[in-house]
């Protein structure tokens, strides 16, 4: 007899199969836990020296890197306090492009000195209030910690620029960063627009070439695509180009019909009226002056042989990302079926050529007028997982260049500036009465992680480093950090190594944000899963895209 068994209390008003946890122990404490133990994988992989974690995702790709948005955009994280992290993180990547190892890491720094205050007895909400005035009190001392004369800035000149992507890119490729920020910088500076302010990262492309080594990677003026020209062609100079999205080819030119034939000579007339079309539409596109042909779709045999015939280059290139940055390049309009092109509609190129590197036949199509151009970097490398991870340093020095167009301001790298912030907090904190004081102290503390997680990463003694850099900041010295290389306290301006102002800015406070969020929970209701068979939605609506 089961109807007489009443489910009581909130069993009664969920559904079967939910989970609920509530209070201290089993909520807040078990979500500080996962939020902790998310926060142990990137922090081994914060600074130069960090560790790379190999990731398998769930379509069984491998990737070998340092980077943490990388890291936690692939690992498919269950646990929602530990998600609310990745979001900071990934908020952190999209805003700026670096520092969100610096977020995760930092965030679960705050939630371990969190628990501990909660084992001492305080209530989640002053250690709420406690952390507010320490991230507003923290931000107002990084603002005086910014270097002088560093707001003004030119993002044109090729030292400054590297001066201040050199911390960023060194934290993916450390050894590396000298090759690659000057490739980075050269890149980003030949197109800056005029007004730096509307810097489009897009326009930096990576190429990844297999083969050779670091020391044979370039910058190309111009776009690199990955495949031979279609035709026996394979080079043309200063020359107007036409773009057909549709692809070059007969079937495509008018819509399908039902033909009725009655003799032989209404056959044979027929395919020769077909080819006579083909010809006359390439021969039109010829006489626009065009002399390179890029077909979004495929190139018919017939389309072909009429092209080489007229001497037109053709080139097939079937992302339409590529083909819309293709016309950004050249400044073509794309047309939509094989025919003849407006003047207007064509685009300009200085020279397309197939050139061989490294075994891999590519198209390079170069410009180097037009403010709208693109440059790539071919990155030359010996493995796929090391090219992807030199792409992403790449991708972390372009995002550093849009950030520093907009905020050139810079403060002490190497640690310099966190342990600066602990001590200026720790003495903020004695100032407070309230419970809160506790809080404040403990956040500031928290920034100890910093140097401690570079020092460990390098194999150095953290206690002793923390502890002389607490003694030359105290005695005056703000910006001493940690040489890495001599293991030793060192001045960072006679280092060079500077963080951007907006990276740490905005990495402390989202890594604030999400800690509070986190502590603010005190119940968890899940729900029961819904049923149906699970469907990967990832490779669903991953299909028909390029890698962007």
């Amino acid at each position: 007899m089961g109807f007489n068994m009443q489910p009581y209390g909130i069993q009664s008003m969920l559904k079967e199969g939910h989970r609920h946890l509530s209070g201290l122990e089993e909520a807040v404490l078990k979500n500080i836990e996962a939020c902790k133990e998310l926060s142990d994988i990137t922090r081994t992989s914060l600074g130069p020296n960090g560790r790379n974690k190999l990731v398998i995702n769930h379509l069984d790709k491998l990737f070998i890197t340092n980077d943490a948005g990388t890291i936690v955009s692939e690992l498919e994280i269950q646990h929602p306090a530990a998600k609310i992290l990745v979001l900071a993180g990934k908020a952190q990547q999209e805003e700026i492009g670096d520092g969100a190892n610096l977020t995760i890491s930092f965030a679960g720094e705050l939630l371990r000195g969190a628990e501990e205050l909660i084992r001492m007895g305080l209530h989640p909400s002053e250690i709420i209030i406690g952390y507010t005035k320490g991230i507003n009190e923290a931000i107002k001392i990084l603002g005086e910690l910014v270097e002088e004369g560093s707001d003004k800035m030119d993002v044109r000149n090729k030292d400054e620029v590297i001066s201040r992507m050199k911390a960023a890119v060194a934290s993916k490729q450390f050894g590396q960063e000298d090759m690659l920020c000057n490739l980075i910088a050269d890149a980003c500076i030949q197109v800056c627009p005029k007004n730096p302010v509307t810097y489009n990262v897009d326009n930096v492309r990576v190429a990844k070439l297999v083969g050779g080594g670091l020391h044979n990677s370039t910058v190309v003026r111009g776009m690199v695509l990955k495949s031979d020209a279609v035709g026996s062609i394979k080079r043309v100079d200063k020359s107007k180009v036409a773009v057909f999205v549709q692809g070059v080819d007969t079937s495509a030119t008018e819509t399908k019909g039902t033909v009725l034939i009655h003799s032989a000579d209404q056959l044979e007339n027929y395919s020769k009226t077909e080819e006579a079309r083909v010809e006359e539409l390439i021969k039109a596109v010829a006489e626009s002056g065009a002399n390179v042909i890029v077909s979004g779709g495929a190139v018919g045999d017939m389309a072909l042989h009429f092209c080489e015939r007229y001497k037109l280059m053709v080139l097939k290139i079937s992302s339409k990302f590529e083909l819309r940055r293709f016309c950004r390049t050249t400044g073509a309009i794309a047309l939509l079926k094989l025919s003849q092109p407006n003047p207007d509609d064509l685009g300009h190129v200085d020279s397309v050529s197939v050139e061989e590197i490294g075994g891999t036949r590519v198209t390079v199509v170069s410009n180097e007028e037009g403010g709208n151009s693109i440059t790539t970097v071919v990155l030359r490398g010996s493995t796929d997982s090391i090219l992807d991870d030199l792409e992403r340093a790449v991708d972390d020095g372009v995002n550093t260049y849009k950030a520093m167009c907009k905020d050139s301001r810079t403060v002490p790298g190497a640690a310099a500036t966190e342990i600066e912030l602990a001590r200026r907090l720790k003495e903020f904190s004695f100032k407070e009465t309230g419970l809160d004081q506790y809080a404040i102290a403990k956040f500031a503390e928290c920034f100890e992680m910093v140097p401690r997680t570079l020092a460990e990463n390098a194999g150095l003694d953290a206690m002793q480093i923390i502890s002389s850099l607490y003694s030359e900041h105290s005695s005056g010295n703000t910006k001493v950090g940690i040489d890495l290389e001599e293991g030793a306290c060192k001045d960072v301006s006679t280092l060079s190594i500077w963080d951007l102002y907006v990276t740490k800015f905005f990495a402390l406070k989202y890594a604030a944000d999400a800690v509070c969020t986190v502590l603010r929970v005190d119940q968890i209701i899940m729900s029961k899963q819904a049923g149906g068979p699970r469907r990967d939605a990832a490779a669903a609506a991953g299909a028909g895209m390029d890698e962007d």
